[in-house]
């Protein structure tokens, strides 16, 4: 592409601002190839300018190039360095030359992306819909459980629909009902690999998989980290033209460079004093709490509004409508402060997120990496907050040895250089309005299992003093 020919359509397009945040040499480290360098159509580049990026990240310099020319393809990468956009490009591109080359595949589904999650099926189709926004004949469609099967059915048979992004459960559903045909389908995409893999979800995978023509499909799996159990699945569908791209390999600490990781150790009935004083001392943009249970999310929610915080939360077993309702209202960020459980722990991409609190430690050294995550995405900066008591002390210490890092005691005055970053961002995140406090409120009252948990009371005035002793105190 000439240089005369790439600023006729670089100039017709709108470019976002340039974004300042410092970035880490996880994405920087490496010399960044620009997308205009990579053989894609003019139409998806414009979509890609405009969405605001311009050079690739390590994963997705490597992973483009591989699925364009149709080598199956697993790829391991660090939490928050591009993963999706590394399958969405290349999938795009190849849906636009399979309809080039036979217009009636147009009219057929050509791709399936399979996720874990509801919140991580919407994201992706987000990004979906934002890198085609200039190309006019890819139709995508999200599938999930709690979605109306009855619209799901009609979007199918009425619409032309290419590529279709889920849960597992579903859409074998809706392929045993012989709604949803794959017999044009030739790309098999799946998200958190390790998660998909699993005894859980694999044997639906494979279900699906075998309603396709096993000779024609290319299947590529995407994430952080892949036990072992996957390398049967690997050997059975994807030993014949496979292309590994694996980030991590010489790679010794798995967390994410630009996260700063503290804990606190405390009483378990005074963490609730701790986090209000992390609530004062803190610049939050937007922050996660994580607990291990529905209830303990709902009961924290309960105590943070009682203390004037304005919050929302989500979990598995809240209404759909509602759970979709938080899930969107956090990714605009008119919820600042938001409590769940490992539901959003896979994937979620939210660059505003900035402050991650371990409110409940987790049990392993996976989940612990996956909620970190959600903070410091794409190289920029994030802070980890861990609330520890007695009994996780030794689970502490395993989990900084398996992921080899370094989870260091809270200072009394955390510096905003580790975690703070762009005052213009900061300032467009609306502040809590009291109504939202107050419409959570009302949602939580109605809900009659909620039952105290003898936390201490909450003073007007802030505990300031957060007690942390060595790890290996005994």
């Amino acid at each position: 592409m000439s240089q005369e020919n790439n600023l006729e359509w670089k100039n017709q397009i709108n470019i976002p601002n340039k974004d300042v945040r410092v970035q880490t040499d996880d994405i920087t480290g490496f010399e960044r190839q620009e997308f205009d360098q990579f053989p894609l159509n003019r139409e998806l580049l414009m979509s890609i300018y405009e969405a605001g990026f311009e050079k690739a990240s390590p994963i997705q310099q490597q992973s483009i190039p591989a699925i364009i020319e149709h080598h199956h393809c697993i790829a391991r990468s660090k939490n928050g360095t591009g993963k999706t956009a590394a399958f969405v490009i290349p999938l795009l591109e190849n849906i636009y030359k399979l309809h080039k080359e036979n217009k009636n595949l147009k009219s057929s589904v050509n791709a399936l992306v399979l996720v874990p999650t509801r919140e991580l099926a919407m994201q992706t189709v987000q990004v979906i819909r934002t890198l085609s926004k200039h190309m006019q004949s890819i139709g995508v469609m999200l599938s999930c459980g709690g979605n109306s099967l009855r619209d799901d059915i009609y979007r199918l048979k009425s619409m032309d629909i290419n590529i279709v992004v889920g849960t597992p459960g579903r859409l074998l559903d809706l392929t045993q009902r012989a709604v949803l045909d794959l017999s044009n389908c030739s790309m098999f995409m799946v998200d958190e690999a390790d998660k998909m893999l699993n005894n859980d979800f694999r044997p639906v995978l494979e279900n699906l998989l075998h309603m396709m023509n096993l000779q024609n499909i290319q299947i590529c799996l995407f994430s952080a980290t892949f036990p072992k159990s996957v390398k049967s699945f690997i050997d059975k569908y994807m030993a014949d033209d496979l292309k590994e791209v694996n980030l991590m390999e010489g790679s010794d600490e798995l967390t994410l460079k630009g996260i700063t990781q503290f804990y606190c150790f405390v009483e378990e009935k005074q963490k609730l004093h701790c986090l209000n004083t992390l609530f004062s001392k803190l610049n939050i943009n937007q922050c996660i709490i994580f607990c291990n249970s529905i209830s303990r999310v709902e009961l924290l929610t309960k105590k943070i509004l009682e203390l004037g915080v304005s919050c929302f939360y989500s979990h598995s077993k809240m209404p759909i409508e509602e759970r979709n309702r938080v899930f969107h209202n956090f990714r605009k960020g008119e919820i600042r402060t938001l409590v769940c459980t490992d539901l959003l722990t896979r994937g979620i991409d939210i660059s505003t997120v900035n402050v991650v609190i371990n409110f409940d430690f987790p049990k392993s050294a996976e989940t612990y990496l996956h909620r970190i995550g959600r903070s410091g995405r794409f190289g920029h900066l994030g802070l980890a907050i861990n609330l520890v008591n007695w009994e996780d002390r030794f689970n502490l210490f395993k989990i900084e040895q398996v992921l080899n890092t370094e989870i260091k005691p809270i200072p009394n005055k955390i510096e905003d250089d580790l975690y703070v970053y762009n005052e213009e961002i900061l300032q467009s995140i609306p502040k809590p309005f009291e109504t939202r406090i107050e419409e959570t409120q009302t949602y939580l009252n109605s809900k009659n299992q909620l039952v105290d948990d003898g936390y201490s009371k909450i003073n007007s005035s802030v505990t300031n003093n957060i007690f942390v002793p060595p790890k290996n105190q005994q």
